[in-house]
């Protein structure tokens, strides 16, 4: 039985169609769910049908998903952060149409990388440019909240830092549609020690201080192949890496978490079940 406050998914892309997906998540045991609108190296994905649109409501309707339980990814070309006008121009429109097809479906949120400086520009510069970008796609479309995920420290990425977080949602305008996801396995790359007690309490009473917990609106839950502080994205599945299953546990079990979509993009699509199924046995036990 699904633990009502919590909303544990997966990452699902249906090779049927989008209309598919909350069928897929369902079927998987999932709480909540994400996906992508077309390919992740694509800049645009193909228009959505009103028919096929109709069909992922009724389906999301039908399998009990609500907008709060589903959080979209954006493909992973888009860069708000560009110091290259043609990149940051498509990166804007390719975002501004993602945000059109959430709102078209009925979604209320958006999940994207913060963003790259590419050795080109300063951090400093590239969070400005990255809440100038918000600033301009927001004003395009209403109703769906654009949500930052965290880095892991890899090549220019930003976002590793919660610092970085924090700087963009202050230069954004319309602060109530933009929130943070935090992947899990990134912040531990990054060197936030979410594995012991000690760790885990001290990490979110930083993010709460720096960022503001009401800003957190989604989680990835995946466990980690390097260790602590590597700056290195490799996903582990969950338990079988150095954050370990005693800090998942400790997370769905945490109330702070309730409501908001947390989606496993483990490596091994044959655990998945497995893994939501144990989630939600850890969460019940609160």
């Amino acid at each position: 039985m699904i633990y009502s406050n919590k909303y544990i998914g997966v990452h699902v892309d249906s090779h049927d169609g989008l209309a598919y997906d909350p069928m897929l998540a369902r079927d998987l045991g999932a709480g909540a769910f994400a996906f992508m609108f077309g390919a992740k190296n694509k800049w645009f994905a193909d228009e959505i049908s009103p028919e096929d649109a109709n069909a992922f409501i009724t389906n999301c309707q039908d399998a009990g998903y609500t907008s709060d339980m589903i959080l979209p990814h954006s493909n992973l070309l888009i860069n708000l952060g560009s110091p290259d006008k043609r990149k940051l121009f498509l990166s804007r429109k390719s975002f501004v149409s993602e945000l059109d097809n959430c709102r078209r479906l009925g979604l209320k949120l958006l999940n994207f990388h913060a963003g790259s400086h590419l050795n080109i520009i300063s951090e400093e510069e590239c969070i400005a440019v990255i809440a100038d970008s918000l600033n301009y796609c927001l004003e395009k479309v209403e109703g769906v909240t654009a949500v930052i995920e965290n880095a892991a420290g890899q090549g220019s990425n930003l976002g590793y830092d919660f610092s970085h977080l924090a700087g963009i949602i202050d230069k954004v305008e319309q602060k109530d549609r933009v929130g943070v996801c935090i992947d899990t396995c990134h912040a531990f790359s990054a060197g936030y020690d979410l594995a012991s007690e000690e760790g885990y309490n001290k990490v979110w009473d930083e993010f709460d201080s720096i960022v503001g917990l009401r800003y957190l609106r989604g989680m990835h839950l995946n466990d980690d192949k390097k260790d602590l502080g590597s700056r290195l994205d490799r996903h582990e599945s969950i338990g079988l890496g150095t954050i370990g299953e005693a800090f998942f546990a400790r997370l769905v079990r945490d109330s702070r978490f309730d409501g908001i979509p947390m989606i496993l993009e483990t490596p091994d699509p044959s655990l998945w079940a497995r893994e939501i199924s144990w989630l939600y046995a850890r969460a019940a036990e609160a």
